[in-house]
């Protein structure tokens, strides 16, 4: 009988009509919901999953009767039926206990591509690190790249961050000066690790870059949140939607230096 992750995988499969990868950890809920962020998709948390209906698609995890196994399952109707089983857990004494919908993180964007071409190269600005969760940032003319963990110093980096891992996108942020300087927020306030300029960060998720020579694979948006606003002050989340940032992983250690520059590689 197919996994729990493997079933996960082809109901998502069936709703994006398209390939998805396998998990690559032990918590295929939160792989699956950062994989879908790099393309401009969410899971969003069904209250009462039992007693929901939509005239679409949705997936449900069934319990089956009093056991401790989990089965996703595609729904579909008002009121739904099943649309999708691949573990064959749909039978008599199996409920359901919980339930996503399967949406987009903005409505206005596609999800092939939604950020955008590759963009042309840019350079360092600044390097900032804070040694604890939402302690001040400092600038530094140098930091170590660390594959696997983030900046040597930072906060990221020792997995003392208010939004550390585990997972993908934890390790390293960027942002662009042209977006700080535009909204008039000093770019420690910004809390990203790096600020660069002449580059459009929007189009690196997905695609893996250097940062002179230390490479890096771009995983989602660094949006604004409510942490930000009172870290720094209120307002920012429309001016800094869709221009917050990205969240990067190290892929090879190194030296990142405040004017290097930055390129993609694939």
């Amino acid at each position: 009988m197919p996994s729990f992750a493997n079933e996960l995988r082809a109901c998502l499969s069936e709703m994006l009509r398209g390939p998805v990868p396998p998990a690559e950890d032990d918590d295929p809920v939160r792989f699956f919901r950062q994989w879908l962020a790099e393309r401009n998709l969410g899971l969003v948390p069904i209250d009462d999953a039992a007693a929901f209906d939509w005239p679409g698609q949705w997936i449900a995890v069934l319990r089956d009767g009093d056991g401790d196994d989990r089965h996703a399952v595609v729904m579909f109707g008002s009121p739904s039926g099943v649309w999708l089983d691949p573990g064959d857990a749909s039978h008599e004494g199996a409920r359901i206990e919980a339930g996503w919908m399967l949406t987009a993180l903005d409505l206005h964007l596609p999800t092939e591509r939604p950020y955008g071409p590759a963009p042309a190269v840019g350079t360092v600005a600044a390097i900032l690190l804070a040694a604890h969760a939402e302690a001040p940032l400092s600038r530094v003319e140098e930091a170590e790249a660390l594959a696997g963990r983030g900046l040597a110093g930072d906060r990221y980096g020792a997995g003392r961050g208010t939004f550390s891992g585990p997972g993908r996108g934890y390790e390293l942020t960027l942002v662009e000066a042209e977006v700080l300087d535009e909204i008039e927020l000093p770019w420690e306030q910004a809390r990203r690790n790096v600020v660069v300029r002449g580059i459009s960060l929007n189009g690196l998720v997905g695609r893996r870059f250097r940062i002179g020579t230390v490479e890096c694979v771009g995983r989602r948006l660094a949006e604004p949140c409510a942490h930000l606003e009172k870290l720094t002050r209120p307002g920012l989340l429309r001016p800094l939607a869709h221009r917050g940032g990205l969240r990067a992983d190290i892929a090879s250690s190194g030296v990142i230096r405040v004017g290097d520059e930055i390129d993609v590689v694939g």
